[in-house]
């Protein structure tokens, strides 16, 4: 007779590498709390993060953790960060020595520190208990509930399934994946009545179907913002980076009425980034998607509207008025409009590139497939930061991780700091006057080509996995004949304008441009997208918030 399962109980976990140490604080634990909470014990952040994960993917909550910070391998900080995209909800508690206190302080910082605990915590009545009790009376009090998980059903190697986790996960939608071609997988794709030739299937909290969805139509039953509240509105920021989200966060908070459209997922190519660690403030670093995150969450305390999926295809003067049209013929006006839409990565040219693109071939870091690459040789095109810290993250878990760079070094195009860690990682290498000639495959890619640029040799090489960091191109074709662009596509603005000292033709005012405004009086443009911008992350936000500036300045004169 099958027994009933035992009813969930709210986890509190705890981490330490001294097994000794790791029963006490456990053992204290269970002592004060086991009648009502279950409590989970680790003795290493990879352990520790697997367990995390496997209470995720169980619909469990987690309370609270708390994590000792010398740690080999991955020190308390180090998992915590890590922690905090698994559960970011739950209260975080670094155990320390007095000698490491520093490195708890900078900690508050890095993952949101709740609070430190200084070892030994005897008597545990006066050291441990209070502030763990204060820490679940914080928990309770917060919005903890989980979020019932979309399901994802796909095959390992098809294109568009991997374009919805992408999406997904960038949108920091909770999803679970299933195999087509494991039990699970077969049984979600019967129960939903389909064959499995048409993939992915997404079967949303609500049980509703979905086969093959484009993203406006997946966005929408995912419980993402995809219109409009109002017709009219101070601002409308296009585009999600760290341009517009810095916009969006000033705008709204300065009193404007902001909506912030973005096409696919907010932060851009930085939101991709595994880790960003020349950007203010955070000493350790931080996750492209952890600082997307932030940001998202800022700009809605501050009541900016965030409206995603939604492609936009037109922009024009209509008297005070500028209009933004979207590519299913509605629109959405305002009195002014910052253009953020930022860059893409450009696409391989090589012969059977595009074939596979999404089944072995990936543009950005595409963090979903990460984890697949584990014990696989993976090559990484490019030799900027973007490619760096794809490298660097990478090679955690892949057997080796080889940079193809078409230049002399990385000197010229990557930072100093992303160079020494290249430089000391074991299991990566890089190759100069190295191009990619052609990728082969059928189902997904096998093998690649690569030439050397000065000998004109090919070499051909298994790979499975290539991630593809070439330059970038700005997304602004659909600006064409409306705001004027240089020869590569980027936005003139404010001194690009009047090289001569005069404004552009057709220029209606008596003052001279902004210095990020364009030809069209009233929109302006911010991040990557403008002409000569810095392509730093910072610069970006900078950017974002100085147009927000510069647009009270509009409205006033207006």
């Amino acid at each position: 007779m099958a027994q009933a399962a035992e009813p969930a109980r709210t986890v509190i976990l705890t981490v330490d590498d001294d097994p000794g140490v790791s029963r006490a604080v456990a053992r204290d634990l269970r002592r004060h709390y086991g009648a009502g909470y279950r409590i989970v014990r680790a003795e290493s952040g990879e352990s520790a993060l697997e367990a995390l994960r496997e209470l995720k993917l169980r619909g469990d909550l987690v309370a609270v953790i708390l994590a000792d910070y010398r740690m080999p391998r991955m020190n308390g900080i180090e998992f915590l960060e890590q922690a905090l995209n698994v559960y970011p909800g739950a209260r975080r508690v670094l155990l320390t020595a007095y000698a490491d206190t520093g490195a708890a302080i900078d900690a508050i910082n890095v993952v949101d520190l709740d609070h430190y605990l200084l070892k030994p915590w005897d008597p545990p009545e006066e050291k441990l208990y209070p502030v763990v009790d204060d820490l679940l009376t914080a928990w309770r009090s917060s919005d903890y509930r989980p979020v019932p998980a979309t399901k994802v059903v796909g095959h390992r190697w098809s294109a568009r399934s991997s374009q919805v986790r992408e999406f997904l996960a960038r949108n920091q939608v909770p999803y679970r994946w299933y195999s087509s071609d494991e039990p699970e997988g077969r049984r979600l794709l019967e129960a939903a009545g389909v064959d499995g030739q048409r993939l992915p299937l997404v079967v949303t909290p609500e049980c509703t179907v979905l086969i093959e969805p484009e993203a406006a139509d997946l966005a929408a039953h995912v419980g993402l913002a995809t219109t409009p509240a109002a017709d009219f509105y101070d601002l409308v920021v296009i585009g999600g980076g760290p341009a517009g989200l810095g916009a969006a966060v000033y705008g709204a908070s300065e009193g404007l009425r902001t909506v912030l459209v973005e096409r696919s997922a907010t932060g851009g190519q930085a939101g991709q980034s595994s880790r960003i660690e020349n950007y203010l403030g955070f000493p350790d670093g931080v996750s492209g998607a952890q600082l997307t995150e932030r940001a998202r969450r800022q700009a809605g305390r501050f009541g900016a509207e965030i409206l995603t999926a939604r492609e936009v295809t037109g922009l024009e003067a209509n008297g005070p008025a500028r209009v933004v049209r979207f590519s299913d013929g509605s629109s959405v006006a305002a009195h002014s409009v910052i253009l953020a839409t930022g860059v893409s990565y450009r696409h391989l040219l090589a012969p059977g590139c595009d074939d596979l693109t999404g089944r072995g071939v990936y543009y950005g870091s595409s963090l979903t497939e990460a984890a697949s690459c584990r014990g696989y040789d993976v090559y990484i095109v490019g030799g900027a930061n973007s490619a760096g810290q794809a490298a660097m993250y990478l090679s955690r878990g892949a057997k080796s991780v080889t940079l193809l760079v078409r230049g002399e070094s990385l000197t010229a195009s990557m930072s100093y700091y992303l160079i020494q860690q290249i430089e000391e990682a074991a299991n990566i290498s890089v190759r100069t006057r190295t191009v990619v000639e052609s990728a082969h495959g059928e189902e997904h890619l096998e093998q690649l080509a690569l030439r050397d640029v000065d000998s004109g040799e090919t070499e051909l090489v298994d790979a499975q996995w290539m991630f593809v960091f070439i330059g970038a191109a700005p997304l602004t074709d659909w600006l064409d004949g409306t705001v004027l662009r240089d020869d590569r596509g980027f936005i003139l603005a404010g001194p690009d304008l009047t090289p001569d000292g005069r404004p552009p033709a057709e220029w209606p005012l008596d003052r001279p441009p902004y210095h990020l405004e364009t030809n069209i009086p009233g929109v302006f443009v911010a991040g990557d997208a403008r002409a000569q911008s810095a392509k730093r992350v910072a610069s970006a936000v900078g950017e974002g918030a100085m147009a927000v500036m510069l647009v009270h300045r509009y409205l006033e004169q207006s």
